[in-house]
């Protein structure tokens, strides 16, 4: 069934990478999700009456908030399959993270209607629990069905790298794992007598929490702006080595606006002695393939470095020597020299990682004492980056 829908209902269902079927896919992902919520909150609702069950009717109105979760979604794929206008040059993609984000607001609301309902009925210690079988068919079934549902969006968000479909299969799952558990509550009141209804429905609570919390986190980052996957960095420097024009590379920027909507640039240095066509021609080469392979649009900045002047090449390899004494992994670049009649200039940048805890003024002043201590008359003129 999982493959069988999108094979039924999305034309062209392999072809992932077309906006119009990413939103084919969302379109069919939010209607499954609405429908199949709606029909288990109504079953969940009458078997909560009935029962008289705290945790069953919790669970009922968590299937209420997912039908809500599943309106969200659909809505966020219609406007993220939009084109890129003069309001916004890098599409709508993001769309996507901020309804993920509405998502996880969702589950907390429902979490701590969930805690209240649950702290009172302990406090009270009012037992209004009636066994029923209805209710254990009707919690039985939404367990299947919820376990189908986390699969179905798991695997649509796999194919697609939706992050709204993976927080709304994680969704999918923490409801099945609560309404099991109401439903061993209710088998344990069925043969002993004890009622756990309460507990229950708070330990289910704790539970949509975590996972609301735990949405939301990773909704952040992507909102935020987060490093770089390493695969992506490997595949790029990847590419790269396979042009023995380029030199090097460095100061790399990758940002993400959505889903297929990625962009790049970094520096790349070449032969200053070079013909600078022929140099960029490679730069057009490596750009080009770059977008094709990953579907990353690139800007490449050429660096022309030069390889010829023995003093500049001797200084450059004492630099990168000297800064590796204030961190080992601490890189230099865009290293040039400009010499005077009383001083000469040392023009660079460094690489500094996140994790160096020393401010940029206190960078650049142990860099610039390192080169004062070697060459009394060289001064280092430094920027500063963070790798």
């Amino acid at each position: 069934m999982t493959d069988l829908l999108p094979r039924l209902f999305i034309r062209d269902y392999r072809n992932t990478e077309n906006p119009k079927v990413r939103a084919a896919y969302g379109t069919l992902s939010g209607i499954v999700g609405i429908i199949l919520n709606l029909l288990l909150f109504a079953g969940k609702f009458i078997a909560g009456t009935i029962s008289g069950s705290i945790a069953v009717s919790a669970d009922a109105f968590n299937n209420l908030s997912d039908a809500g979760s599943s309106i969200v979604s659909l809505v966020s794929f219609r406007i993220a399959a939009k084109p890129a206008d003069r309001d916004h040059p890098f599409g709508h993609a993001r769309i996507e993270y901020i309804a993920s984000m509405i998502v996880s607001f969702f589950i907390l609301i429902v979490g701590f209607e969930i805690v209240s309902d649950s702290v009172k009925k302990i406090i009270s210690r009012e037992s209004t629990l009636v066994f029923s079988i209805l209710a254990v068919v009707i919690l039985g079934v939404s367990v299947l069905a919820k376990l189908w549902l986390a699969l179905f969006n798991y695997r649509l968000g796999k194919k697609i790298g939706s992050e709204v479909m993976r927080a709304t299969a994680v969704d999918s799952l923490s409801d099945t794992l609560s309404t099991f558990a109401v439903l061993v509550s209710t088998l344990i009141f069925r043969f002993s007598g004890v009622d756990i209804d309460a507990w229950v429905g708070l330990a289910v609570a704790l539970f949509i929490f975590w996972a609301g919390v735990r949405i939301l986190r990773e909704t952040q980052n992507s909102l935020l702006g987060e490093a770089p996957v390493k695969d992506v960095t490997d595949a790029i420097d990847r590419i790269v080595s396979g042009y023995p024009a380029i030199l090097g590379i460095h100061d790399m920027m990758i940002h993400s606006y959505g889903p297929g909507h990625t962009f790049a640039s970094f520096h790349a240095e070449v032969d200053g002695a070079a013909d600078v066509f022929e140099s960029h021609d490679v730069i057009d080469e490596v750009e080009r393939r770059i977008c094709e392979e990953l579907s990353i649009v690139c800007t490449v900045h050429m660096d022309p470095i030069n390889t010829d002047d023995k003093l500049t090449a001797e200084l450059r390899e004492e630099t990168a020597e000297l800064v590796k004494e204030i961190d080992p992994r601490i890189t230099v670049h865009d290293f040039r020299i400009v010499t005077g009649m009383t001083h000469t200039n040392l023009i660079f940048d460094v690489a500094v990682p996140f994790e160096l805890k020393m401010t940029v003024s206190e960078i650049k002043d142990a860099v610039a004492e390192k080169i004062r201590m070697r060459h009394e008359n060289y001064y280092a003129v430094v920027t500063v980056d963070r790798n």
